[in-house]
């Protein structure tokens, strides 16, 4: 099932989804107005609304609580990555450019900080504390994330037991936060949301390996550059694969590419193939599988339905998409 048949039958859904996050981010400061419509341009794939009405017609029926649960996670979403584009001095976002390109770190900063707010204020206004508690501890969890991979980064010591927990906080936890937040707006038990919560965080893992993967891979398949994590100086499964399986001397050597070299187009090439050589990818591959299996079989002990058909698809696409 494409991406676009599993959006179809939640299209007037996310077009009314679309209308209430742009009416949130509206301000009486002019400039505000003129970022955040830039910001709703590129509206990329739209998966984390999907997982949270997915979510919650398999727990229920989407409601307004559940409009307000996606556009709560979006505005979370969106200040996050305007934070991290500053954290990395990034020009460019999905072939755009970054807001802190265009108009500079401190409004960047401040237009983050103005999304978070206005998240907070949804869900306060409407008495949405549970949603607010449970996006609230992923806002934790992911700065968390963030700091232990800058910590680990400076010396390039990530272990794989480090990986695993850097992207459960950074990338797994927000991804878990739309199931948890979907199930709750459809009224269900703690004991569901928590049940959903570990579902989407399986998700969220098999979703950043292949994230690992895709850079790795050509760039014609995968439509951008390869190689962007190591010349970030990044490592991702693949790449602490091999070095688990390298001598002291060979480890040496990649260690100094990443540290020295990563600009250099023609070593990095040699390590990613290197890498490819040596079972990284294979690896990868078979660990996303394992998290990719885990959420299949969360959800198949959830009752049959149409919802949970599409997640599980949702699931697949997750795993497959080259890009």
């Amino acid at each position: 099932m494409t991406l676009k048949e599993i959006q179809a039958p939640l299209n007037k859904h996310l077009d009314k989804f679309n209308v209430l996050f742009r009416e949130t981010m509206k301000s009486r400061a002019p400039l505000l107005n003129t970022i955040t419509r830039y910001i709703v341009k590129p509206k990329g794939k739209q998966m984390r609304p999907l997982f949270v009405f997915l979510s919650a017609e398999l727990c229920g029926e989407i409601s307004e609580k559940t409009y307000r649960a996606a556009a709560l996670i979006e505005l979370l979403h969106t200040a996050t990555l305007i934070h991290d584009d500053v954290v990395d001095d990034s020009n460019e976002r999905r072939g755009f450019f970054s807001l802190n390109a265009l108009w500079k770190n401190k409004i960047s900063v401040l237009v983050g900080d103005y999304l978070l707010s206005r998240g907070m204020l949804l869900s306060v206004e409407n008495n949405d504390h549970d949603l607010l508690k449970i996006v609230s501890n992923s806002v934790k969890v992911m700065s968390e994330g963030e700091l232990l991979q800058m910590e680990k980064a400076r010396k390039l010591d990530i272990k794989e037991e480090i990986y695993f927990e850097i992207i459960r906080q950074k990338t797994a936890s927000l991804i878990a936060s739309c199931f948890a937040c979907g199930a709750a707006s459809a009224g269900a038990s703690e004991e569901i949301i928590s049940k959903l919560y570990s579902i989407g965080e399986n998700i969220g893992m098999a979703f950043q390996i292949k994230d690992d993967l895709i850079d790795l891979e050509n760039t014609k398949r995968s439509g951008k550059p390869s190689g962007v994590d190591i010349k970030e100086r990044k490592l991702t499964l693949p790449l602490i694969f091999l070095l688990n399986n390298s001598s002291y001397l060979e480890k040496r050597k990649i260690l100094r590419i990443v540290k020295k070299h990563n600009h250099n187009e023609e070593k990095v090439d040699r390590l990613i193939t290197l890498v490819k050589e040596k079972g990284g990818i294979d690896y990868a591959e078979q660990k996303m599988d394992e998290y990719k299996n885990l959420a299949i079989s969360g959800l198949n002990m959830m009752p049959e339905c149409k919802a949970r058909e599409s997640l599980k698809a949702l699931v697949e696409f997750t795993i497959t998409r080259s890009s």
